[in-house]
């Protein structure tokens, strides 16, 4: 199976997996006979809840991407509008573009990643990803604190059950897979630098990939 279906035939399996435990829960709550159908109702009524999780769960899973290995996730680039204003062009892997204004000195991209021990890779189930966050900072301790900040969520699902959050807070429990937060380390903005971001084994990597990224990141180190 191709790796970067992964995440979408796990969330299909669940949609289908809730499918099949809602005619069950239907098939019960249709029954007769009081304290028998009462106890039936109780339980048709608990899978509906089971039905409706594991629904959430695969929106939230189809959200995430599959990451083989050391490999870009996103390419940045920038154009100036102002005094510490830039227009950020954000292309994902998957070639989706999307255009945001970062305000400050310095970019930062945030993602939640899901990473699977060596059993689940055997089974094609590879590292997955979903970008998390855009944001923008200052140099001066001063703006930063008392300017204007800009923050940008991600995320493309809005559901109320966020399975990441979930794994995180189980911390080594569950042994198969383990949730991580991948930041790329703060790097400057200018007008016309453009930068790759790499998902590497210990988290996120941003890179300038031309003469005018790379010259602002020198002079500013």
């Amino acid at each position: 199976m191709d790796s970067t279906l992964v995440y979408t035939v796990l969330a299909g399996a669940l949609l289908a997996l809730a499918f099949v435990v809602i005619l069950l829960a239907a098939k019960i709550l249709f029954r007769g006979h009081w304290f028998l159908s009462w106890l039936k109702g109780m339980a048709g009524l608990c899978l509906v809840v089971v039905a409706v999780f594991l629904t959430l769960a695969a929106l939230d899973f189809y959200s995430y991407k599959t990451a083989l290995k050391e490999q870009p996730i996103a390419t940045l680039s920038f154009s100036r509008l102002g005094t510490q204003l830039y227009k950020v062009s954000l292309v994902q892997a998957d070639g989706i573009e999307q255009s945001y204004e970062l305000k400050g000195d310095l970019w930062q991209l945030d993602a939640r990643i899901l990473k699977w021990n060596s059993m689940m890779n055997t089974l094609g189930v590879n590292t997955g990803y979903r970008l998390d966050r855009l944001s923008g900072r200052y140099y001066s301790l001063e703006e930063e604190t008392n300017a204007e900040r800009t923050v940008y969520e991600l995320a493309s699902t809005k559901n109320n059950l966020d399975i990441w959050q979930l794994i995180n807070q189980a911390g080594n429990q569950l042994g198969f897979v383990d949730a991580r937060y991948g930041s790329a380390t703060y790097l400057p903005m200018h007008d016309g630098a453009l930068f790759t971001v790499m998902l590497t084994h210990n988290g996120l990597l941003a890179r300038p990939i031309n003469d005018r990224a790379r010259e602002v990141v020198q002079a500013w180190q």
